[in-house]
């Protein structure tokens, strides 16, 4: 069995430099014959925040299943752009591709663009609803936060695209870049609730939102990048009418974990959040 390792979501280059940061993601292109624990496994023992497992069916038509270390999720948007680079560069090339995962199907775009492949996804319909005060509360001092930390005219909610996520808005950069939480008690809550991250934002404009989420039911501390979330994103700000006239925006992610990752969302319409980026095979 080859695992392959691709980082999705990587940032412009420098002068003269390859491509840099992204969030890596495992990618086993036939996972046929394999059984769940089989497959959580090897997740766990490549250690990335999701590993993707293919199970071919029509023409360029696959079942995708993504397991973190510790649990399998019903959607990754990071490992579903590393999984339609490695199927460009070792199988179809370039083209439509159409994904069955666990949260709906998943149409893919893959071209090859001038910093390696991009690919864009389109998301399930995503759904916007209110976070429980008891919650914010419960969260606000899991974080070690206060309510005089958030952005006072942004709101607080959950959002859907294929997982559930609960939003809060930072009021400053220094706030977000300061993540220190009760890392057993966010993911007791997290379960409890069937939430997959928390994403914790700060608008730099209506164009540009720096992310961070926490990822503690996976079993890491944060995601560099998070597609599923970005899709999430975008429809949480189309439900609030906070989306830029054109219903574009970038996410920049993994900053301050030192892997910089650039996300480009597209949520105009009223379907599926489009999900762009450019990923890069990390091992040869």
């Amino acid at each position: 069995m080859t695992v392959l390792r691709y980082s999705a979501f990587t940032v412009p280059p420098a002068p003269g430099a390859p491509a840099g940061g992204g969030n890596p993601a495992g990618v086993v292109l036939d996972a046929s014959g394999m059984g769940d624990a089989e497959m959580q496994a090897l997740a766990a023992e490549i250690g990335y925040s999701e590993t993707a497992f293919l199970l071919p069916g029509g023409d360029r038509e696959y079942a995708i299943r993504y397991f973190s270390p510790q649990a399998e999720v019903d959607f990754c948007g990071h490992a579903t752009v590393a999984t339609a680079a490695a199927l460009a560069e070792h199988l179809l090339g370039a083209g439509e591709l159409l994904l069955h995962s666990k949260a709906g199907d998943i149409p893919v775009l893959v071209e090859q663009g001038e910093r390696g492949m991009r690919a864009t996804l389109r998301s399930v319909a995503p759904s916007a609803a209110e976070l429980r005060d008891d919650d914010r509360a419960e969260l606000l001092g899991l974080l070690g936060w206060t309510s005089d930390d958030l952005d006072p005219a942004l709101p607080c909610g959950l959002a859907f695209a294929g997982i559930w996520h609960a939003i809060l808005w930072a009021g400053s950069r220094q706030r977000l870049a300061a993540l220190d939480y009760d890392f057993e008690g966010l993911k007791a809550l997290m379960l409890e609730r069937g939430w997959g991250t928390v994403s914790l934002l700060h608008r730099e404009s209506e164009s540009r939102i720096h992310s961070r989420n926490a990822f503690p039911i996976g079993g890491v501390v944060e995601d560099p990048a998070t597609g599923a979330a970005a899709a999430a994103l975008g429809g949480f700000l189309r439900a609030h009418a906070l989306l830029p006239a054109d219903g574009g925006f970038e996410v920049l992610q993994g900053e301050d974990m030192g892997q910089p990752c650039r996300l480009e969302v597209d949520a105009s319409g009223d379907g599926g959040v489009r999900v762009s980026g450019t990923a890069r095979r990390i091992d040869g």
